[in-house]
């Protein structure tokens, strides 16, 4: 799961953080006038995809003993399964069993 998720996230995150830089050289060194907007939303794309990948690299994870395979795809399906079901038993449980003063 740690691989996949400084693959998966890391990767979109240096890009983001790269087209900050390279937006600052370009236009610094005269090579183009890019608009700060192009930028700003250039990033925010590659931040929102290493958010995505965040969520694969967790989502596609082995949470069995034994390791799952190279990508994970086979798993993702069971997880958000899993996911699912722990949400909706969650909100079948009753509002009152929260209560710290309930006895």
């Amino acid at each position: 799961m740690a691989r996949r998720i400084v693959i998966a996230t890391g990767i979109p995150t240096m890009l983001g953080m790269g087209v900050f830089i390279a937006s600052y050289l370009v236009v610094s060194r005269g090579i183009a006038d890019i608009p700060p907007g192009l930028t700003l939303v250039s990033s925010g794309g590659c931040f929102l995809l290493g958010l995505v990948g965040l969520s694969y690299g967790v989502l596609s994870s082995s949470w069995e003993d034994g390791a799952g395979s190279l990508l994970g795809l086979e798993q993702i399906q069971l997880n958000l399964s899993r996911l699912r079901e722990s949400v909706r038993a969650m909100r079948q449980r009753p509002a009152d069993s929260n209560d710290p003063e309930q006895p």
